[in-house]
């Protein structure tokens, strides 16, 4: 699933709103300080709107302040609830709290590898087993790279990770999974079912002989 990052002025983005890639339109408002002489503090307020959904974006300057789950990537349309409204949390604070959001987000991943049929305690084992199960095994090295975040990462001090980078891979990671193991098997099975019968029927002996 393509995501392209909100940048203030961007000509198009993923909109946080609606989650399409859309052209956005922008216009700017200036206002000056308290102090009647202090011209030099001169602060930009830049509004985009989604051409898409028409609904805005607010900046001060170059930071994102509504809405609030800021410019992390949209959540995958089919996220479960449980994994979704973490996900949505640590999208809410990440530009705040960067380390609280990757608890949130190492949770979430704990929580969809439990929906996944695993048990969501070790999140290293979870993922060697859905590899198994045929997540591609570059998203578990994709997770060696972020495990700077700690094992037990929800547990208070075990923590140790502000990087905001870090924290937007760990977003990449829960999509990617929700991606191979829920949405792509969910596509394959729609495609497969309309199928002509005898079709599938050719498929299955075919399988059976091999």
């Amino acid at each position: 699933m393509k995501y392209i990052q909100p940048e203030v002025f961007a000509n198009s983005f993923t909109c946080p709103h609606c989650g399409a890639i859309a052209k956005q339109d922008w216009w700017m408002r200036r206002w000056r300080g308290d102090k009647a002489n202090d011209d030099e503090k001169i602060h930009p307020l830049r509004v985009g709107t989604c051409q898409h959904c028409n609904k805005s974006t607010i900046w001060v300057e170059d930071k994102m302040y509504y809405p609030d789950n800021g410019n992390a990537p949209f959540p995958n349309p089919e996220m479960p609830e449980s994994v979704y409204k973490l996900y949505m949390e640590a999208s809410a604070i990440h530009t705040k709290s960067p380390r609280g959001a990757a608890a949130l987000l190492r949770l979430s991943i704990q929580v969809l590898a439990k929906e996944l049929g695993e048990e969501g305690k070790n999140i290293n084992k979870d993922i060697g087993n859905l590899v198994k199960k045929g997540l591609p095994e570059i998203v578990q090295q994709s997770l060696d790279i972020v495990r700077v975040t700690g094992n037990n990462a929800v547990h208070p001090g075990q923590i140790d990770t502000d990087n905001p980078e870090t924290v937007g891979q760990l977003f990449d990671l829960v999509n990617i999974i929700v991606e191979y193991m829920i949405a792509l098997p969910k596509k394959v099975s729609g495609i497969y079912s309309k199928l002509p019968t005898d079709k599938k029927n050719g498929i299955e002996q075919r399988d059976k002989t091999n």
